[in-house]
């Protein structure tokens, strides 16, 4: 995400007045985010991610890619203007002092509400590493998005620093394609961004571009989605806010009711539903 998967905030423009937040950011935390797990190891490994990094999450959401950062050694900050369901989460995770906090909450880590520009701190050296994790490439307007969000971060970060971003593989390569059309064939086509759509090749490439980055490095990695069972696996899928557009434009029984059909191909018959996908990223440098 996301917003982000995966758009994981649901109360961005467009998101349904009917969804329940907390629930919605409850299922994203405990259903689908562990989904691009494989794809932050991938980039954390890469980048040799530890001490250090000092790094700064963009729509940071529910925070496992920050966590997951700092049990490396990194000093993380997460930044995020759209959830605060989902920060809640993030502080409970990483703030020693948060209310119900994890037993790994990180002494260097930062949760901050607002935009990329409120994470600056003069007492602070610049970012090493900078991550967009909601993949782009599946929702008309994400990549204009994600380029705001860059125009705002990448004066925080030093010459040199990584520009981590994300987005859908090749539909063809991606399983859940064929579920995410049910977003499609019932969203209103003419409300535009937020609609789902086919990732295109170069939607990371162009980004970067605009942000005036430089290309240092790309790579895929297999990000299956799995679920316990049909119910599990609509939940997690509607955490994404990938189908909001299609809720406002009909309603949720019906969305309901169309996503547990189009997953029935993908339910073993053991009852669990699993879906190969791939995911891309690119890594850039802030010049």
């Amino acid at each position: 995400m996301t917003p982000t998967l995966v758009r994981q905030h649901s109360s961005h423009a467009g998101a349904s007045p009917r969804v329940d937040l907390r629930a919605r950011a409850r299922d994203w935390s405990e259903i689908q985010e562990r989904m691009l797990v494989p794809l932050y190891e991938a980039v954390y490994e890469r980048l040799d991610v530890g001490g250090g990094t000092r790094m700064l999450g963009l729509g940071c959401g529910s925070g496992l890619a920050l966590l997951l950062a700092a049990t490396r050694g990194a000093a993380v900050t997460g930044v995020d203007s759209r959830s605060p369901d989902h920060l809640a989460l993030a502080r409970g995770r990483l703030l020693p002092e948060a209310p119900g906090r994890s037993t790994r909450a990180c002494e260097d880590a930062r949760i901050v509400e607002g935009s990329p520009g409120d994470a600056r701190d003069p007492s602070r050296s610049a970012f090493t590493l900078v991550t967009a994790f909601e993949p782009i490439g599946c929702l008309a307007g994400d990549a204009e998005g994600l380029g705001d969000l860059l125009a705002q971060a990448t004066p925080l970060a030093g010459r040199g620093a990584a520009v981590v971003l994300a987005g859908w593989g090749p539909p063809e390569r991606c399983a859940t394609t064929s579920v995410l059309r049910v977003a499609a064939k019932l969203a209103d086509p003419t409300r535009g961004a937020g609609c789902w759509r086919p990732a295109l090749r170069d939607d990371l490439e162009e980004v970067a571009q605009r942000a005036g980055l430089r290309p240092d490095g790309s790579g895929r990695v297999a990000c299956p989605f799995g679920y316990a069972d049909a119910d599990s696996a609509v939940r997690g899928l509607l955490s994404t806010g990938l189908f909001d557009a299609a809720v406002a434009a009909t309603d949720q029984e019906q969305v309901d009711k169309e996503l547990a059909e189009a997953l029935h191909p993908h339910q073993r018959a053991d009852g669990t539903v699993w879906m190969p996908n791939v995911f891309r990223y690119l890594i850039a440098r802030v010049p």
